[in-house]
């Protein structure tokens, strides 16, 4: 198997998680994702935790994005938070990846022959 081929599996099972994590956020809530009430709030640590950890990329890239268009960034710095958003995608698919790599083996899947 290509060295590339896991990782890059990895970022785009990330990507999607996340992806529909924060549509489906910003569907319910009626607003733009971001790092600010309803999504974050120091009242709710833990829903603010499991916010940041399903759509943090989005929050990241759109919080970025609406800081270059005010000129608070440099370009420079818009894109540190898109590498660190990439890297941040593809934390959540190696997780989920492991977890369903760890589930079809706990439900015998792994035992059928190709």
């Amino acid at each position: 198997m290509d060295p590339m081929l896991l990782p890059l599996y990895a970022f785009a099972v990330g990507l999607t998680a996340c992806g529909l994590a924060g549509s489906a956020m910003e569907m319910v809530s009626g607003r733009r994702l971001a790092f600010a009430e309803p999504y974050v709030s120091p009242a709710h640590v833990l829903r603010s935790l499991a916010a940041t950890a399903c759509a943090g990329p989005f929050m990241l890239a759109n919080e970025a994005l609406a800081a270059r268009r005010e000129g608070r960034i440099s370009t420079l710095a818009l894109l540190s938070c898109g590498c660190t958003a990439v890297a941040w995608a593809l934390a959540p698919g190696i997780v989920l990846i492991t977890i369903a790599s760890w589930a079809t083996g706990l439900l015998g899947s792994a035992d059928f022959p190709a």
